[in-house]
């Protein structure tokens, strides 16, 4: 991996995008890059939750670089946001195991729509996030669109996309874009502390919790039937077993994640 770096301590992997002198701007490579490292993470039993955050202290993720379509044709452009929100984007939305986005200062654009992406965020008192792309004549590509409104409402979103303004942290914890702020120097390990809480618990159970939750803002599928199909396939799984037995035991449960 040339543009991110993977660490693993205690079931939490941290995935650091590395391109400081870039800003962490997102390119085909480092999209490429975490689609694999999110991909591998998620196949690893050990790893039970997941933090992303940019290197250094000025970004989390500035945007795409723009260098990279400037000269796209009308085809070119629906490619590149169909094969990135499928690669990184959806995907990670998708992904069965917890991933909280630690945002340490600027999330614009294709940043701040990696930040939506994961399952929550927290955010450093510096952070600065926003969508500017209607300054370059185009439209948020990477599901900005959609998950900003899902996450702030209509009419916030249409604000923030159109005005191509930036918000600051405490503003973005009001809108409900961030659970939480903090300094910066704490950001890594309050996001750590959260996910220690969660690795305590069921993977199995918080896998089956995400797709039904997630179910919730997909087209023609009724998240109500998701959530009793999920349920009642906890009960056949060993983590299920384990739970319920240590809660009569009046122990703490030591799941399998099976």
């Amino acid at each position: 991996m040339e543009n991110i770096l993977i660490e693993k301590q205690d079931n939490i992997a941290i995935v650091t995008i590395n391109r400081p002198t870039k800003l962490n701007a997102l390119n085909k490579a480092t999209i490429q890059e975490l689609h694999e490292g999110f991909k591998a993470l998620n196949e690893d039993a050990s790893v039970k939750a997941i933090i992303i955050t940019g290197s250094g202290e000025k970004a989390f993720v500035a945007g795409a670089d723009i260098s990279e379509f400037a000269d796209f044709s009308m085809e070119d452009g629906g490619k590149l946001a169909a094969e990135g929100q499928a690669l990184l984007f959806d995907f990670l939305q998708n992904l069965s195991t917890p991933v909280i986005a630690a945002v340490n200062g600027f999330a614009l654009g294709g940043g701040l729509e990696l930040a939506m992406s994961c399952h929550f965020r927290v955010a450093s008192s510096n952070a600065k996030m926003g969508l500017p792309e209607v300054t370059l004549g185009v439209i948020p590509g990477y599901g900005g669109t959609q998950r900003l409104t899902q996450l702030v409402g209509k009419g916030r979103a249409m604000e923030m996309i159109m005005t191509a303004g930036m918000i600051d942290a405490e503003t973005a914890k009001n809108y409900g874009l961030v659970n939480h702020v903090v300094a910066q120097e704490e950001l890594l390990d309050f996001a750590k502390g959260i996910a220690s809480k969660i690795v305590k618990n069921s993977s199995v159970a918080i896998a089956k919790a995400i797709e039904a939750i997630n179910a919730n803002f997909e087209d023609g599928v009724n998240g109500y039937e998701v959530e009793i199909k999920n349920f009642g396939a906890s009960f056949g799984t060993e983590d299920f077993k384990e739970g319920t037995t240590a809660f009569l035991e009046k122990r703490k449960a030591v799941f399998p994640g099976k």
